[in-house]
C-alpha cells in the first residue's frame, strides 16, 4: 500500500504583491508637526540655557511628554495599502487588516474602515475636509448652471473624478475598490492584528510622571 505523495507547493496559489505599497499621509499634518516640534525645541533650549532652579528639569520633562505626543498625532499617522492588506498607523496603534477582513471603507466626518467582525478603525492619516467637499459641490453646481442641458457632459472625461470628488473622498473610494478587488487573494486572508505603539506611549508616560513629581516636590 502506497501513501499519497504530498503535493508540491503551488507558487502561484499565494503570489506576492506585484506593486509597492500605496502610502497615504497628511501633508498638512506633517508640516504642522515639524513646526510644533521646532517650537518646542526652541522653548526647551531657552529654558536649558537661561533657566534657573528647576526650570531646565521641567523643560526636559515637558519635552519628554510633548515630543512623542506631537509626533504621534502629526508625523506618525499613515495608511499603507497593497494587494494583500491594509496597514493603518494611528497615533497609538498599528492595525494590519487583510483585505478579506475588510467589510467597508467610509468617509463621513472622518475616514473609517470596518471589519466583518464589527470593529471600526479611524484612518487618522486621511482626514476629511468638509471645506473641500463644499468647494467641489459649488464647482459642480456652477457647471450645471453654465450647461443646463448637459451638452458638455458628452465630451467630458468621466474618469476625471478629481474634478468631481474631494481628494479625501477619492482616497477612501480607492481603498474601497482595492478591498473589493483583492479580498479573494490567498495572501489577503486572515484576521486583523492590532499592536500598541509603546515606543510612543512609554516616553510620554515617563514625561508626565516626571512633571507630576517635579510639581509635587516644588
Amino acid at each position: 500500500m502506497t501513501s499519497p505523495t504530498p503535493s508540491e507547493p503551488n507558487s502561484g496559489s499565494n503570489p506576492e504583491p506585484t506593486s509597492a505599497d500605496r502610502v497615504y499621509r497628511s501633508s498638512f499634518g506633517i508640516a504642522g508637526g515639524v513646526f510644533l516640534l521646532a517650537l518646542v525645541l526652541v522653548f526647551v533650549g531657552d529654558a536649558l540655557l537661561r533657566g534657573e532652579g528647576r526650570a531646565p528639569w521641567l523643560a526636559l520633562a515637558g519635552l519628554l511628554l510633548a515630543a512623542p505626543l506631537i509626533t504621534a498625532f502629526t508625523l506618525r499617522p499613515a495608511v499603507y495599502a497593497n494587494e494583500d492588506r491594509l496597514r493603518v498607523r494611528n497615533p497609538f496603534r498599528s492595525i494590519v487588516l487583510p483585505w478579506a477582513s475588510v467589510a467597508d471603507v467610509r468617509a463621513g466626518y472622518s475616514s473609517e474602515v470596518f471589519t466583518h467582525g464589527g470593529a471600526k478603525y479611524q484612518l487618522w492619516a486621511m482626514p476629511v475636509s468638509l471645506r473641500q467637499r463644499k468647494k467641489v459641490a459649488r464647482q459642480a453646481a456652477r457647471a450645471s448652471q453654465d450647461d443646463p442641458h448637459g451638452r458638455t457632459s458628452v465630451t467630458a472625461d468621466v474618469r476625471d473624478s478629481a474634478a468631481r470628488v474631494a481628494a479625501g473622498d477619492q482616497n477612501v473610494a480607492d481603498l474601497r475598490e482595492m478591498a473589493e478587488r483583492y479580498q479573494g487573494r490567498a495572501g489577503a486572508q486572515g484576521a486583523p492584528a492590532v499592536r500598541w505603539a509603546y515606543e510612543v506611549i512609554a516616553p510620554a508616560v515617563v514625561g508626565l510622571v516626571l512633571l507630576v513629581v517635579l510639581g509635587a516636590t516644588g
